[in-house]
């Protein structure tokens, strides 16, 4: 009978259906829970932030009630820096522990050069490098002042300057004579004579 042979099957399609059904609703539930969970937390947590916090009373070692400065005072008020704070002002290199490495049995060498030689070629290079600071240290913070500038040039009072070829101004020196009448550079030990060219 084809009929019996169908019931089953709409049978079945029915159950399977209700149990759709019931499966999307418990979903549907659980996910409403979700967020109504997550709503009540937050209203806690947010709620909970603005309780003052309990004074927490502690007599330990750590606070030093009564005592001077706490522990903790004492790490957040460090200064690290309290023994060198002038190490990084200009002109400081000289009150700094800075010492040339020695120069070894492993050290390098250059070829042509006995240890002796090159000690000494090193400890002129320093003096050098150490001369040079220095007289950049003593030209630091010197300036001149504009107004005693601008008073000298007589600005405020005639016009003199303006025909000068400077036009007042202060030049800088320069290492070499630009001109080209007292000291001509040389290059590579070859001196370049005034007037002559390459053949």
């Amino acid at each position: 009978d084809p009929f019996m042979s169908f019931a089953p099957t709409q049978s079945i399609v029915r159950l399977f259906s209700i149990l759709t059904f019931v499966v999307s609703v418990a979903i549907h539930l659980l996910v409403i829970m979700k967020v109504q969970t997550c709503l009540i937390l937050a209203s806690v947590a947010s709620s909970a932030a603005f309780v003052p916090a309990a004074q927490r009373q502690s007599s330990t070692a750590l606070f030093a009630e009564g005592k001077g400065k706490s522990f903790f005072a004492k790490v957040f008020d460090m200064d690290l820096w309290e023994d060198r704070k002038t190490s990084n002002e200009y002109g400081a290199r000289s009150s700094k522990n800075l010492v040339q490495g020695k120069i070894t049995d492993s050290s390098y060498i250059p070829a042509g050069l006995t240890k002796a030689e090159y000690e000494k070629v090193r400890a002129a290079d320093k003096a050098a490098k150490d001369a040079g600071y220095a007289k950049n240290v003593a030209k630091a913070g010197k300036f001149i002042d504009y107004t005693d500038w601008y008073t000298k040039r007589g600005t405020d009072l005639k016009e003199g300057w303006s025909k000068t070829v400077t036009l007042g101004h202060e030049m800088a020196k320069t290492k070499y004579d630009w001109s080209g009448g007292k000291d001509v550079p040389t290059y590579g030990g070859v001196e370049v004579k005034k007037g002559k060219g390459k053949k």
